[in-house]
């Protein structure tokens, strides 16, 4: 009998009969894999996907829908999934109004959906959450009180929260010794609520608000001048300051303010320098990597709210795995307990007194980095990560 590269014939053949049987076994235990259950709900004709929008987004706005970040996260997750022995369907359901969103999220728990993931408005989101009784993740709605007076037990926040980004904007300015603060605020109520929470991160980190003016755009030429930059910033009957901090929710008319202040002076806030969730220009902890695979599925840069639909889907798969068999119950208690690897260099979990997801800021120009956040010497007994955002002894959400 001859013998090749120490291999007998027979032996291999035996060898490859085992591994056939093996393979045919393994399948039963393959198809027997525990099926988690979940539904995205997305609003329909959403104005922030408008063409005039996407074309040109203002820096920190949404750059497409949240699909190719979640099918990414679902990608990356797979072979956790297998290993554990569980399988995720995430369906998606479009709605058109606060109802609809109620309706979509009732028939999601009837047909044994695990957990929702949301991009919706804020008023459609409460209503979804408070629909029935599973957990919803929220993906891109930073608005403060849905953490705050409006939050909800079963409420998950992957975006940062308004107050995140002033919390990090104020570090930075204190850091950098930018004391002297000149605030422009845009018109809608949105933007004066921003403003508050802008004033307040003001305070708290030691900066002096030494003027605060409304801007507004107009068609109408009695109000030309609440838009124009060298008026605004103008220190005629004021102090003089180190920085102009611009509250427009919008975009339009903060995109206009860098190099066309009074005094050469920084902005930061809505343009110049912004507290963001992501940018593709980040280059650390593996950051580059998933920012190209995010360009290569989708053709375009990945945003923060890109981020955090990402991160979203990440949380899904563990959740999971850590609850092969599904229910809401064990989906929120997977929620609370687990942590996630989102290529900031730190690992990240959401917060019980709120739903927030701890995470670092980063700080950029449209262009590269500039920094993160929390700063260096911002210190905070358990973890400096909460340093952004409401803090536990605050006890902002009454109903965790």
């Amino acid at each position: 009998m001859s013998v090749r590269n120490g291999f007998r014939p027979g032996r291999w053949r035996r060898a490859a009969v085992a591994l056939a049987l093996l393979s045919t076994s393994l399948a039963p235990v393959a198809a027997l894999a525990a099926t988690v259950k979940a539904t995205l709900i997305v609003r329909d004709d959403d104005p922030r996907f408008e063409r005039n929008r996407t074309e040109r987004p203002a820096l920190g706005h949404a750059g497409g829908t949240v699909g190719p970040a979640l099918d990414l996260a679902l990608k990356d997750g797979q072979l956790e999934l297998d290993a554990a022995g569980s399988k995720l369907v995430l369906d998606s359901v479009r709605v058109d109004s606060i109802a609809g969103a109620r309706a979509a999220a009732l028939k999601a728990e009837s047909a044994g959906a695990s957990a929702l993931l949301a991009d919706l408005p804020a008023d459609w989101l409460l209503a979804a959450t408070d629909a029935g009784k599973l957990p919803v993740l929220n993906l891109r709605e930073s608005a403060d009180r849905l953490r705050e007076r409006d939050c909800r037990p079963r409420l998950w926040h992957l975006m940062p929260s308004e107050r995140m980004r002033a919390d990090a904007l104020a570090q930075t300015l204190a850091a950098r010794r930018w004391q002297q603060v000149l605030l422009l605020t845009g018109p809608g109520a949105d933007d004066q609520e921003r403003s508050a929470t802008a004033q307040a991160a003001i305070k708290r980190y030691g900066l002096k608000l030494v003027a605060s003016k409304p801007f507004k755009l107009s068609a109408d030429p009695r109000e030309r001048d609440l838009a124009n930059p060298l008026l605004l910033t103008g220190i005629a009957g004021g102090a003089a300051y180190d920085v102009v901090w611009v509250v427009d929710g919008d975009g339009e008319f903060a995109r206009t303010l860098p190099y066309r202040t009074a005094l050469p002076r920084p902005v930061v806030g809505d343009a110049g320098l912004v507290a963001l969730a992501w940018h593709s220009s980040f280059e650390r902890y593996g950051a580059p990597q998933v920012s190209r695979r995010f360009a290569k599925a989708s053709g375009r840069a990945m945003t923060g709210q890109d981020w955090s639909a990402w991160l979203a889907g990440k949380a899904l798969v563990a959740a999971a795995v850590a609850a092969p068999k599904g229910g809401a119950a064990a989906f929120q208690k997977a929620l609370a307990e687990v942590e996630l690897d989102g290529s900031k260099g730190v690992a990240m979990s959401f917060r019980p007194w709120d739903g927030q997801l701890r995470q670092p800021m980063l700080l950029g120009d449209g262009q590269s980095v500039v920094a993160s956040a929390p700063v260096d010497g911002i210190l905070h007994p358990k973890n400096a990560l909460d340093t952004l955002g409401a803090d536990a002894p605050e006890k902002l959400c009454k109903a965790r």
